[in-house]
């Protein structure tokens, strides 16, 4: 679908969607309880990829109209009896990884071809020296991965700036492992906020875990139990990111754009607030009552480090377009394994769209006095994140753009374009 967007400003009210990290989670989690509401839970691409793992590990989920009912494995998947097709689903994978290293026999996950394409080997090596088997087939750390168990729990070491997936993908299984699993890091945890995420909601389904300085750990024999059989899934606020920053590029004069349900949590890219704030957003957030608001504003560049928040990067690049001076993100290599390498992405789309920027190894710069965004066609790279950011800067272009791929936004946020055309943008799908 391509989707054609107007320059606009906006005005009004949205309200976050509910986070996909903690969707993920959630839903695995109540699979390894004996079963859980899930309440308020994103139904997306993505998320229903998990959904498919717990059923073919010998749970059930259904989604009913505000929650999700999941009937547990109670801690003991079963082998299931097709592949797994995690579809474009990284995080799917990944946690489910440990999931499969439980069983007592092989599992296959694959997905399509751009998850066909990304990292796995020091999580495949890990449960290799859990006592597992884990290996891709092509024999180049890439799915389809085949896993064998099943593991009993131990210590096990792994770099930490591939993917933090791989941890909370240990920490998960491990609960329920009769030994308990440590993963100690060999080099720096990069996005460690999801790793946070993780614990956060193991606590809430009563698993205790915690960290220490380089290293990871929970203990084995516990129980996945929510308190009164139900959890709440928050806010989210990779997605709410392109909200906010829309708002502050575009909000129409004298009106402000507000955006509900924002509530602190563990989720780094909370950070997109105070980056706003730096580069001269009038923003506001009551973090009682979840609310953010902001007003069209001047900006500014500022230097940004994405170690810990690789998501939020699409969404400053937007922004570093319709900025004064320079936006430099470093520290960016790892976010070249997401979906697409989102550093290149964003460098050559901006560029269609007649921003100045300059791609290196680790480091994406845009000289916004130097850009004068003018619209056109631009390819989304069938990557939900890299769709919405460049939705955002065509908001504050001097013509329309088309963004092909524009239904790639159902991995995270299905009704985004239409928020923003409630919100006042001239959206049109083709």
């Amino acid at each position: 679908m391509d989707v054609e967007i107007e320059p606009s400003t906006l005005s009004g009210v949205a309200r976050a969607p509910s986070s996909k990290s903690y969707t993920h989670r959630a839903i695995l989690a109540a699979g390894y309880a004996g079963g859980a509401l899930v309440y308020d839970p994103l139904v997306s691409a993505d998320t229903k990829a998990t959904m498919r793992a717990v059923d073919a590990f010998g749970g059930d989920v259904t989604i009913e109209s505000d929650h999700l009912v999941v009937d547990g494995f109670d801690g003991r998947p079963e082998i299931p009896g097709d592949v797994i097709d995690c579809g474009n689903s990284g995080t799917t994978m990944r946690l489910v990884t440990g999931t499969a290293a439980l069983g007592d026999g092989i599992t296959v996950l694959t997905g399509d071809s751009s998850l066909r394409s990304r990292p796995h080997d020091p999580l495949l090596s890990a449960v290799d020296d859990l006592g597992g088997r884990a290996e891709s087939t092509r024999n180049n750390g890439q799915a389809p991965l085949v896993v064998k168990g099943p593991i009993s729990g131990d210590t096990v070491s792994m770099p930490g700036d591939v993917s933090s997936q791989f941890v909370t993908s240990l920490l998960m299984a491990g609960a329920v492992t009769d030994e308990g699993i440590e993963v100690e890091l060999e080099t720096e945890l990069k996005s460690a906020p999801y790793v946070d995420i993780t614990l956060e909601l193991l606590d809430e389904f009563g698993v205790e875990a915690g960290k220490r300085k380089d290293s990871y750990h929970v203990e084995g024999g516990q129980f996945y139990e929510p308190e009164d059989g139900e959890y709440h899934v928050p806010g989210d606020f990779s997605s709410i990111s392109y909200l906010l920053s829309s708002g502050a590029i575009a909000a129409e004069d004298g009106e402000e754009v507000r955006i509900e349900g924002a509530y602190p949590s563990a989720q780094g890219d909370s950070k997109i607030v105070g980056v706003l704030g730096r580069m001269g957003a009038d923003v506001d957030w009551n973090r009682d009552d979840g609310i953010l608001t902001v007003t069209k504003s001047d900006l500014s560049g500022v230097e940004v480090d994405v170690g810990d928040t690789p998501d939020l990067l699409p969404t400053i690049a937007a922004l570093g377009a319709v900025a004064d001076g320079e936006t430099r993100i470093v520290n960016c290599e790892h976010v070249r394994y997401k979906e697409t390498d989102r550093v290149s992405a964003m460098a050559e789309e901006l560029a269609n769209m007649g921003a100045k920027t300059e791609e290196e190894a680790d480091v994406l710069t845009i000289h916004g006095d130097d850009s004068q965004l003018t619209g056109g066609v631009v390819d989304g790279r069938g990557d939900h994140r890299i769709v919405m950011a460049l939705a955002v800067a065509a908001l504050a272009s001097d013509g329309p753009t088309m963004i092909a791929g524009g239904e790639h936004v159902d991995v995270s946020f299905p009704k985004f374009f239409d928020v923003l055309y409630d919100l006042g943008a001239t959206v049109e799908r083709q």
